[in-house]
Order: structure tokens, then sequence, then C-alpha cells
């Protein structure tokens, strides 16, 4: 990879899953920067919009966090947290929601609360926060993820986000009416679930990175065998993604 580096090709695999017209929920960090690509380069009718209330921002510089002004700026409407959820949960809309977690499972399941038992963990952190609204009521969501075995277990620890839950129709029958994770971008691929079985599968391999090399760093069994290997970045999309977006490199390091 000595041509971009891990986070560009995480953000511009994130992109790429965007169609033109979707509703993107942001937050702080690589799904802000990920959202920016998908408006900036494959998705230009796209609308971004942030808990914090911006909503269709300009986005001519990258925020560095949901509470930045620059989310506010160039917007069709500046709200508060009550109206972004409405947008985010209106059920004519294909909102995609970015979300990050501590912990996902083969079925898309994520801990973003503790490690360990939760009276006594050896880890706790934020919690979920508005990932918890966006993970059960938004169209679908783009999970991304470092990929280790630490991270990607066969059950989590906490369950902070619902995913497809125990799979099959297990999320349906909880009363979920709609939404489900639709991809986890990491720093070594892009996994999908199975139509049925709602089990996660290796998608897409990173140019460089072998699919042995994915599930040996995976916690539970992983199916390859449908992998294919991803498109690296084109000169436009990293001159885009470099220059346009993230010229200060706020997020891109």
């Amino acid at each position: 990879m000595s041509d971009y580096t891990r986070k560009e090709i995480m953000a511009i695999s994130a992109g790429r899953l965007v169609n033109d017209g979707d509703i993107l929920f942001a937050g702080t960090g690589l799904s802000m920067l990920a959202a920016t690509v998908a408006k900036h380069i494959y998705a230009p009718n796209s609308v971004v919009f942030f808990e914090t209330g911006g909503i269709d921002p300009s986005l001519h510089e990258l925020p560095l966090a949901v509470a930045d002004p620059r989310v506010m700026s160039g917007t069709c409407l500046n709200t508060g947290l009550i109206d972004a959820f409405a947008v985010l949960v209106h059920r004519r809309l294909r909102t995609i929601a970015f979300l990050g977690a501590a912990q996902i499972d083969p079925h898309g399941n994520l801990n973003s609360t503790a490690l360990g038992d939760y009276h006594r963990p050896s880890a706790r952190f934020p919690g979920a926060g508005g990932a918890l609204d966006a993970a059960s009521l938004a169209y679908g969501s783009i999970i991304f993820m470092a990929h280790q075995k630490r991270r990607f277990v066969p059950q989590v620890d906490y369950l902070s986000s619902p995913g497809w839950l125990s799979g099959g129709d297990s999320r349906q029958k909880a009363g979920f009416k709609r939404g489900g994770p639709m991809a986890v971008v990491t720093d070594l691929g892009v996994m999908k679930f199975d139509e049925q079985t709602k089990y996660m599968y290796l998608e897409q391999y990173y140019p460089g990175v072998a699919p042995e090399q994915v599930r040996e760093n995976t916690g539970f069994e992983l199916d390859v065998s449908q992998a294919r290997e991803a498109e690296p970045p084109n000169e436009k999309e990293l001159t885009t993604l470099r220059r346009d977006i993230d010229p200060g490199r706020l997020i891109l390091g």
C-alpha cells in the first residue's frame, strides 16, 4: 500500500457503497471522512447530516468533530438533536449510518460500552450514544473497525447496538421494522452479510492483503470463498480526498 494509506482506502471503500440520493448520518472521525468522500466523489445528490443538527452542509471544509461549527456551514437547515434523529428514522428515506465500535460479532452486533464483565470491566468506553438509535432505526449501517481478533469476536461482551442479532429473521422478530448492517469496512477489506443467514463473510480484500490474512485476524470462522480483490484507489479519488476533502489531514493524519 505504498501509494495510499489504510485510512484512505477505508474511506474510499465506504464511499463506494453509497448510492446517489442516500441520506448519510455521520459521526466524528473516519465516518465523517467517508460521508464527505461519498458526497464529493460518488453521490453528489446524497445528503450528509449530523446529530448536532447540521443538515446538508456544504462541507467545503472538513469538520473536526460533530460539534465543530463547520457542520452548520452552508446547510439547508440548522436544527438540533431531535430533528436530526427525526431525519434518521424517517421510513421514506434511505438513511445510512456510519458507525464504529470496540467489538463486533459475526452478525454485526456492536459493543461500545465495556470489555469483560459489565460490573468489573477490563475497559469501559463512552457507550453507544446515538449509534444505538442509528443501528435500530436507520435504513442500514456501514461499520468501521480495525481488523483484529480481539475486536472480531464470537459474541460481544455487551450489546450496545443491534446488528442482525442471532441471524436469520431474528432482527425482524425482535420488532425492528427495518435496518441492519450492510457492510463492515476494515483496514484489511470489506465484509458483508449473507442474505439468508445474516452471517458475515469477506466480500473484498485490499490489494496487498491475502484472504487468509483477513481470516487469521478474525476471532470467528469467516467465509472467504466469495472474496475478490478490491479496486485500488485511483488518482482522481486520491487527489479529491487529499486536496479537496482533507488537505489539512485532520482525519487522515
